[in-house]
């Protein structure tokens, strides 16, 4: 671990004194690189610092309980030295997590997109619960969020929405939240009152920047058209629907919820650019394993990461066996007790694989 830390501290020394390059300026794309390196380096550098001082001032108060022929000097090192080793554990704890392997995506923004699944019409009301359930969480913690595409069912609920989260870290925090979800509950149009089951699937989506990704314009088609409502029917006169394909790939993104053609291209090319940047991720992710499980699954039943449950007010996650009987609140975006499980899930078997 001390060698990691001489490690970071050297790197850190050497990004401060390329970002103060004036040429620097120039290249936007090595820039933005170094600056988002810098930032995902500089706590853990920090974190560094102070378990190296730490380290220092307990081998000073050894040093003065060895050798020292004050007796009242002793008995106060003696005194600070428990503390300072405290100290010392709960450092190297902190630096062991903040050690591990950081998803270069961990400080993007998000792409999050929410498709009804198996259940009709039911899936497609829970869908807009999710979406709602996301809403209010980015609420909670200040997260601006924006609408990029959105598909309504007849019943009032969402086959598909997919929406743009900002804020700072936002990825690491929402990135667990990819999978199926599963709701249990009778539909309001259940007259024996059986309990059904449906689903919906959730993909989060690191938000690529440009620099991330390089889509050339002779490798996308751009279609114009226009929007519709429930049932097909036009609701503007004139075109600005937007619809583009990444050719090479085969990936769609369509933007119709705009009345501008600008700002729906706009919002449409951001919604390729992740979808393009995150297919490269899965590509080369591949590669390294053959045995990678996909990101969402089919939307069917048995494909489920969390399970809603109204009769019983309880919400399962299946990968931490947390569960609450707040369900309400949960669908009110109150998800904490989840995510921070998710994550410290995360931590732990990092911890696991890198023998830290």
């Amino acid at each position: 671990m001390l060698e990691k830390i001489e490690t970071i501290k050297t790197r850190i020394d050497e990004l401060e004194s390329m970002l103060s390059d004036p040429d620097l300026v120039s290249d936007y794309s090595k820039s933005q690189g170094l600056i988002r390196e810098h930032a995902m380096i500089k706590p853990l550098a920090e974190l560094s610092k102070e378990f190296t001082s730490v380290v220092e001032q307990i081998e000073q108060l050894k040093s003065i309980i060895r050798h020292d022929s004050d007796r009242e000097v002793v008995e106060l090192a003696n005194l600070e030295l428990p503390e300072l080793q405290n100290k010392k554990l709960s450092l190297e704890q902190e630096l062991r997590i903040a050690l591990l392997t950081k998803d270069p995506n961990d400080f993007k923004n998000v792409i999050m997109e929410i498709r009804a699944g198996i259940g009709g019409e039911e899936a497609s009301l829970f869908a807009a619960d999710l979406y709602r359930m996301y809403s209010r969480y980015a609420q909670r913690r200040g997260w601006p969020l924006d609408i990029l595409s959105t598909s309504q069912s007849d019943a009032g609920g969402i086959k598909e929405v997919v929406i743009q989260i900002k804020g700072d870290g936002a990825f690491s925090i929402l990135k667990h939240e990819s999978g199926g979800h599963r709701v249990q509950r009778v539909p309001m149009t259940e007259s024996s009152g059986r309990i059904h089951t449906s689903a919906a699937t959730v993909a989060v989506l690191p938000e690529a920047e440009e620099v991330d990704v390089n889509i050339k314009n002779e490798d996308i088609e751009i279609d114009v058209f226009h929007a519709s409502g429930h049932g097909g029917q036009s609701v503007q006169k004139v075109a600005t629907a937007i619809r583009i394909k990444h050719v090479p790939t085969g990936i769609l993104a369509i933007c119709q919820d705009e009345r501008s053609q600008h700002k729906n291209k706009e919002k449409a090319m951001a919604v390729l650019r992740s979808r393009v940047y995150k297919n490269e991720l899965d590509r080369q992710q591949k590669e390294i394993s053959d045995n990678r499980r996909s990101q969402v699954g089919s939307g069917d039943r048995s494909e489920r990461v969390r399970t809603y449950n109204f009769p019983q007010q309880r919400v399962t996650d299946h990968r931490t066996n947390i569960s609450q009987y707040n369900l309400e609140e949960v669908l009110d975006g109150e998800l904490d007790v989840f995510i921070n499980g998710l994550i410290d899930r995360e931590q732990q078997i990092k911890l696991e694989e890198s023998g830290i």
